[in-house]
């Protein structure tokens, strides 16, 4: 095999001098003079972009208390005062900033800084602002948060329709990566639905525009300077980027960010469906033969889908004009409609008539997430499982359905970076007992898995959709 020899690189720099010395008296031909003129354009068009929309972005910096043990005394935990530094963006001028919920979740000061003329020579303090900010609301489960900071006239960023974003078209990333405010990278979208979890929902966009530790919240912009998602997270084996982000889409960030300003938290909808993959098993036995799609196994009595007609055994074909091959699909289409919103599906009866019908989304029934105050958060927080809970009383259990006991804690909602979902904990779940010991407070469940060793077994005795079951996992750190 072909080796250069050591130190041939240089060489092979220093013959290429001469011969671009040699050009520079060559006149330009007009097609290079064309390439030139296109290129000195996007540059200009970027800086201007850059300019424009940099004074939007803000830097976010957190303070926070968390739990921490001494290898010492394995029984005791310790508080300890930490901090972080996130980005966000302004989306409406009256001081409401879109970020994501780990930036500012456990916090207990939240500081955000705007800069009116960022990267320009001869900037003034004046220009840098650094006010406290209020959380409204967050959404654990798409990982979005919503700040307000006393402020007007604030220059805002609207948010685009992210179903328009096609792989290929250009994207940058603007915020604070590292804690280095004011940072623009350029790249393109690298995939438009993506879905990093399957019992997930959740859909991202993939780009491989730099995002780092600290662009969290941050936008990402397109060419006409509309946001189109929010940069939430990477794939890195090294902690770095390694060009694989990825974004929450703006069509997701208006539909919480309409919820979290008016409500304080969102509400899901549902139609009353269950749905389940059609494997050459099931179409065997069901004598379907070349029905692609996904097939109804339960349609609730009195329910919206109920209403509209449709029946189990039917197959859906498409939702909203889209085809469905996967049930993850219907969650995914239903997950960004609100209550009121219509579904329209295609579907397929056994005698093979296809028939069309609109169904509404309804408000789930006895939704534990009503249940979350976010006045209230930090105080329901279990960090240790990746929970927000809340105490069995007279007054939570008229909004969810009957249980089988009297104390314990209601999963409302899961954390942004907890690790509940490797345990299988799911909201609605109730939780009885540890290791047999009673739960009666959300501190108790603090306080008990803080005096177990860590990798100390864990037995939970949970309730879930009526039925009483055992998870077991060792005790997180």
């Amino acid at each position: 095999m072909f080796r250069w020899p050591a130190g041939s690189s240089i060489l092979f720099v220093l013959l290429l001098v001469p011969a671009v010395r040699a050009q520079e008296n060559t006149p330009p031909s007009p097609t290079s003079t064309n390439t030139l003129r296109q290129l000195t354009g996007l540059n200009e068009e970027l800086q201007s972009l850059a300019a424009r929309i940099a004074p939007s972005v803000v830097k976010i910096e957190v303070s926070g208390l968390t739990a921490v043990s001494d290898p010492a005394t394995p029984n005791a935990s310790f508080i300890t005062k930490e901090s972080s530094v996130g980005s966000g963006i302004i989306v409406d001028p009256s001081g409401l900033i879109l970020t994501n919920a780990h930036v500012v979740a456990h916090s207990t000061s939240v500081l955000v800084t705007i800069y009116d003329h960022p990267n320009e020579s001869g900037s003034h303090p004046e220009d840098v602002h650094r006010l406290k900010a209020q959380v409204l609301g967050l959404d654990a489960l798409t990982d979005i948060a919503l700040v307000k900071v006393d402020a007007k006239g604030l220059r805002d960023l609207k948010l685009a329709d992210s179903d328009l974003v096609r792989v290929g078209q250009l994207a940058m990333a603007f915020g604070s990566p590292l804690g280095l405010e004011n940072t623009f990278t350029l790249g393109v979208i690298s995939a438009t639905q993506r879905q990093l979890n399957v019992s997930s929902p959740v859909i991202y966009l993939q780009t491989d525009a730099s995002i780092n530790p600290g662009n969290s919240g941050g936008p990402l912009i397109d060419i006409h300077g509309e946001v189109i998602g929010m940069n939430t997270m990477i794939a890195s084996e090294s902690g770095g980027n390694e060009g694989v982000g990825f974004s929450i889409p703006a069509k997701t960030l208006a539909f919480v960010y309409n919820q979290l300003r008016t409500i304080g938290h969102v509400r899901r909808g549902a139609l009353g469906i269950s749905v389940a993959s059609i494997t050459p098993e099931l179409a065997a036995g069901l004598g379907l033969s070349d029905s692609p799609g996904v097939i109804l196994e339960d349609v609730v009595p009195g329910s919206s889908a109920d209403s509209a007609g449709l029946k189990p055994g039917d197959i859906v074909i498409e939702m909203d004009g889209k085809k469905v091959q996967q049930p993850q699909q219907v969650a995914v289409i239903l997950f960004s409609k609100q209550i009121g919103d219509l579904v329209k599906f295609t579907l397929k009866r056994s005698d093979a008539t296809v028939y069309s019908v609109d169904v509404a989304v309804t408000r789930r029934p006895r939704d534990p997430e009503s249940i979350l105050d976010p006045a209230r958060l930090s105080e329901n927080i279990v960090p240790r499982l990746g929970i927000i809970a809340v105490p069995l009383s007279p007054e939570v259990e008229k909004l969810i359905p009957p249980t089988r006991g009297e104390q314990g804690l209601v999963i409302v909602a899961l954390t942004a970076e907890g690790k509940a979902t490797s345990m299988d904990l799911q909201v609605g779940d109730v939780l009885y007992t540890l290791n047999r010991k009673v739960i009666d407070s959300v501190q108790r469940l603090r306080d008990m898995l803080a005096q177990l060793p860590e990798n100390a077994p864990v037995a939970l005795q949970i309730e879930r959709d009526g039925k009483l079951q055992y998870m077991a996992f060792t005790n997180p750190d």
